[in-house]
């Protein structure tokens, strides 16, 4: 049966997308064992996101600083994971999300609290969306130097809250989270 696992990352940030993602491991299921992204070493992240790359299918659904603004985090959040379920390439027979709800509007879906560490689909996704955001970051801190976001990926770390105290905000940074 064709499952798609989706998760999200970035919802936490200070700076930059929520980013989801959406993976059908298909026949390459048992293969491999996914964990959470949050419980495997970055190393790791990256040999499972190639093998994601070309074992299954996947895509990527993002949700910009100005949309997390303009919709609330929540809301933005479900936005990027209905945007990664209608770029997937084939369509599933099921969906399982993780968290505590169905984001209205997705078909044939549950949804299953702690699902990145219990439902290998959605721990791949977990794994694709963080290498796919981690390396965004990473790409964005050679625009935006002062905040150092190859190190705290957006997070709100002293350095990186030090950093908004002393050049403000950039164009990447959500304008309407307290800091």
């Amino acid at each position: 049966m064709m499952i798609a696992g989706v998760d999200e990352v970035g919802l936490g940030c200070l700076a930059g997308p929520i980013i989801s993602a959406a993976v059908i491991l298909g026949d390459f299921k048992g293969k491999v064992i996914f964990k959470d992204s949050k419980k495997t070493s970055e190393r790791n992240r990256h040999l499972q996101y190639n093998l994601i790359k070309q074992n299954c299918y996947y895509s990527i659904g993002v949700a910009t600083p100005h949309e997390i603004d303009e919709l609330n985090v929540l809301n933005a959040s479900h936005l990027a994971m209905k945007r990664a379920l209608k770029n997937l390439p084939v369509l599933p027979k099921k969906i399982l999300i993780d968290g505590s709800h169905v984001p209205e509007g997705i078909q044939n879906a549950d949804s299953v609290i702690k699902g990145d560490s219990l439902i290998q689909e959605i721990s791949a996704a977990s794994v694709f969306a963080k290498v796919f955001r981690d390396s965004l970051m990473k790409i964005y801190s050679e625009k935006y130097k002062f905040y150092s976001f190859q190190n705290n990926k957006g997070y709100p770390t002293p350095e990186h809250k030090n950093a908004i105290s002393r050049y403000g905000l950039s164009e990447i940074h959500r304008k309407s989270f307290k800091i």
